[in-house]
């Protein structure tokens, strides 16, 4: 190798660790702002499990994070305490393609965690995971082991970067149950990162998870009034719900990028 190339390289690693040692320092100012500015959530999600459903207050379960190394992510509980153990009962109720689940009315879900789901509440716990170095405030969601083995060797270029609180593909596509787009997006974020980029996706955050509980509510609001119209009402009223959550969708990402323009240029 001539001594050009070993310079190239030796500068293009310094130039990495820097604007990773960048990351990882703002991970920990802004997360331990947010804890502290937030406590006040901490404190009434933590109360309402409580009252709810008793304990524990938390979810623990196994992730997958930065260069394959295994860490316990945290979560408030919003799903009854066996929920784990009915999993195989509701595969056929998956409502995502490829190896990720979701149910598209998961009948674990407490009443307390809807609504704690509803406005991503149940994620904050994860500050945590982020100050102790974890996690990072941005980057892809860190999946589950058997998510992780499902997946093609290529996606697998993820984990090259610290797994995000949030990301690329909870502000472009966390409504889109499509496999391909969840890798395309972080796959995209691996290969475009920058410090701009984390703080972008950062400062949008907030505004998409907005507009999406707004969603979620117009949903769960037409849903309810099909068990009070005339039986031959229903599919036309469902139709029309799922048509217009799908516009609405839209809607959400185009006025999102209008008032926050999302650039992955470097």
């Amino acid at each position: 190798m001539s001594a050009i190339r070993r310079t190239h390289l030796v500068d293009q690693h310094r130039s990495s660790s820097l604007r990773l040692g960048i990351k990882r320092l703002l991970d920990i100012v802004i997360a331990t702002i947010l804890i502290l500015v937030l406590l006040p959530v901490f404190t009434v999600a933590g109360v309402a499990v409580l009252v709810g459903t008793g304990r524990p207050l938390l979810f623990r379960q196994i992730r997958v994070g930065h260069n394959g190394r295994r860490f316990t992510m945290l979560k408030f509980r919003t799903m009854r305490v066996d929920a784990e153990q009915e999993l195989d009962d509701l595969r056929d109720q998956n409502a995502r393609t490829g190896p990720l689940f979701k149910a598209s009315s998961d009948p674990r879900i407490t009443s307390v965690g809807r609504v704690l789901r509803r406005l991503s509440v149940d994620e904050l716990p994860q500050l945590f995971n982020v100050v102790s170095g974890q996690m990072s405030l941005v980057g892809p969601r860190p999946a589950l082991p058997s998510e992780v083995e499902a997946f093609p060797i290529e996606l697998r270029a993820r984990e090259s970067m610290p797994q995000g609180l949030t990301g690329l593909w909870q502000i472009e596509g966390r409504l889109d149950p499509d496999f391909e787009k969840y890798a395309e997006l972080d796959l995209r974020y691996v290969e475009q990162w920058s410090v701009r980029l984390d703080l972008l996706i950062l400062l949008k955050t907030p505004f998409v998870v907005a507009k999406q509980s707004l969603v979620r509510s117009e949903v769960i609001r037409a849903r309810g009034d099909l068990f009070e119209q005339p039986t031959e009402k229903r599919a036309r009223t469902l139709d029309f719900a799922r048509g217009s959550r799908r516009r609405r969708n839209a809607e959400i990402m185009h006025s999102a990028d209008q008032a926050m323009p999302l650039e992955l240029a470097e």
